[in-house]
């Protein structure tokens, strides 16, 4: 998977291609620069709006090992087994190398210490930092990934420089965006040439990638009853997508709601400063 497969999101395709494919392509340049290859990226966002799409897209820009974490590769019920597998992981990464080593959910990992700091939570969470940059780790050519719906839910120490140092807003998708995406959706289905792919962008707002898929997935169910009243095949209308507009809508706008508060109340680093600026320009859609 490459990022020709991930509608929308150009800025911050532009800005891991800088930050992070670029390090990986010309790695003798940036040595000569002191700058090592890989390191650690937070991607946050609502649910469904692409964080693991982008976290694969950008292994295959790389041409690096894809290692996807579940979380049910870490816990484990009995002490000190979890901290060995999270270990396994890296090792396993650092033998790969280059690898890109990709955490869904991290806050389930990776969550605040501050009420926990006896237990096997805590543990987990020092063993995860201690992997990320600990004295005796060598994580060149290592890029982690993280992706999380609750940032504010991660402990602070990820954030720290040389760990997650790098905190990639993932935003829903804008007007063009869900334009491209509805197209990717569509491609290979039998569609109406007269389907009003304009009228549907418009009338997305708010729609995450995951949304958008449903709303198309919807439409085609309609379209596959009238094909089976009919008894003949019957293309997917604007009939039929806009039965699904009833039907479907934004799950993004309850996140979003949470985010403006964090964002305005607890925004001392400016972490959230791209959430700010999202909720400015779109808000009002």
């Amino acid at each position: 998977m490459t990022f020709s497969d991930v509608g929308g999101l150009d800025e911050l395709k532009e800005q891991i291609r800088r930050k992070i494919i670029l390090p990986f392509q010309k790695p003798s340049l940036f040595e000569r620069f002191k700058k090592k290859v890989g390191g650690g990226i937070l991607m946050f966002g609502p649910p469904g709006v692409g964080k693991t799409l982008m976290a694969r897209a950008t292994a295959g820009e790389c041409k690096a090992r894809f290692i996807n974490v579940a979380i049910s590769d870490v816990l484990d019920m009995y002490i000190g087994e979890s901290e060995s597998k999270l270990h396994a992981l890296f090792e396993k990464a650092r033998a790969a190398a280059p690898s890109v080593l990709f955490f869904d959910e991290v806050e389930a990992l990776g969550g605040k210490r501050q009420f926990s700091r006896e237990s096997t939570t805590a543990k987990l969470v020092s063993q995860f930092l201690a992997e990320m940059d600990g004295f005796s780790q060598n994580n060149s050519g290592v890029l982690i990934l993280g992706a999380t719906n609750a940032p504010w839910a991660v402990d602070p120490a990820f954030r720290r420089p040389g760990r997650f140092d790098r905190f990639l807003f993932v935003p829903p998708p804008d007007r063009a965006a869900r334009d491209g995406i509805l197209k990717i959706h569509l491609k290979d289905r039998p569609v109406h040439p007269a389907v009003d792919v304009d009228f549907l962008g418009r009338n997305t707002s708010g729609f995450s990638g995951a949304d958008l898929r449903n709303l198309v997935e919807t439409a085609a169910d309609e379209a596959i009853t009238a094909s089976i009243d009919g008894g003949e095949e019957v293309p997917m209308s604007d009939a039929h997508f806009k039965q699904a507009l009833k039907q479907v809508k934004p799950t993004t706008l309850e996140w979003l709601t949470s985010a403006r508060n964090h964002a305005r109340y607890s925004n001392e680093s400016g972490q959230y400063d791209d959430v700010l600026a999202f909720l400015e320009k779109h808000g009002r859609g």
